[in-house]
């Protein structure tokens, strides 16, 4: 294995007395790894390792979860570039067949959720299971790799926001100046907002009263979030004069705010969780027969 030294890159975060020379790839013989990429399928793989761990939670079974990765994440991937490319078209005008090219960047994370959820709806369509069950379950998965997958942001000095001296600041060595410049760390900002939002769903899974429920609260806390970090950064995508993911964000805030709050007054039967149905039905299958 080799480094590059070209790839260093002086980051600091003078509130913790932090600077480190993150790398953004390393060569194994013909290989070339991106920290990046390496990054999103740790993440990847953490989400999914935690919802096989709880497939019965949407009446599923951990083969069941392995097979919806592999149709989500196609359409998770797709989503995400077409996404990015639309709100960035002038980028690909000249050059349209370079939309194909994935490998030189253009993600975007909102792309890649709303695709996912499509890939999900169609799964559940074919495996006739509780749509409303699984994306309680999924978004779960998403928060996991959201929380570890911005910090590929980090190693590819991207996805920061505007400059600041607040306590919170990044600060990024130019190497053409010789001066640190310091910014909001939005990746960052972002990652522990997501990682929070895990650790609350994660203990308010087990007392859902509805199937949805905490895929709506999903929807509220990263709108939220979104809509609030979204307005630091510098590398928004536009249409016209609004950014994208910002609208986005708040509008599905005040969308899943306003469900969950007419859904609160409603009265639920807790043994219609898809959980409690399928765990029922397995129970009746093995009682021994007279």
């Amino acid at each position: 294995m080799s480094l590059n030294p070209a790839n260093y890159s002086r980051i600091s975060f003078p509130l913790f007395g932090i600077e480190i020379d993150p790398i953004r790839y390393f060569t194994i013989g013909p290989l070339t790894i991106h920290m990046y990429g390496l990054v999103i399928a740790f993440g990847l793989l953490l989400a999914g390792v935690y919802c096989s761990r709880r497939s019965k939670r949407a009446g599923l079974t951990e083969d069941d979860i392995l097979d919806g990765i592999l149709w989500i994440t196609p359409f998770a991937v797709i989503c995400a570039r077409v996404y990015y490319c639309v709100f960035s078209w002038s980028e690909y005008a000249a050059d349209p067949i370079s939309v194909l090219y994935i490998w030189n960047g253009g993600l975007a994370i909102y792309g890649a959720v709303m695709g996912a959820f499509l890939g999900v709806a169609v799964y559940c369509r074919v495996k006739k299971c509780s749509l409303p069950a699984l994306l309680d379950l999924v978004v779960m998965g998403f928060l996991i790799g959201q929380f570890v997958g911005r910090w590929g942001n980090f190693f590819n000095r991207e996805a920061f926001g505007a400059p600041t001296q607040a306590f919170s600041r990044m600060g990024l060595f130019n190497t053409v100046t010789g001066q640190w410049e310091f910014y909001h760390p939005t990746f960052l900002y972002e990652s522990l907002w997501n990682f929070t939002g895990f650790l609350i769903l994660h203990f308010l899974y087990p007392r859902r009263a509805y199937d949805g429920q905490i895929a709506l609260g999903y929807c509220a806390w990263y709108g939220l979030g979104r809509a609030i970090i979204e307005g630091l950064r510098m590398d928004s995508l536009y249409w016209g004069s609004f950014r994208v993911s910002q609208v986005l964000g708040a509008v599905g805030c005040v969308a899943a705010v306003a469900a969950l709050t007419v859904l609160h007054f409603r009265p639920h039967d807790r043994e219609r969780l898809a959980e409690r149905v399928c765990a029922k039905a397995q129970a009746e299958k093995e009682e021994p027969k007279e």
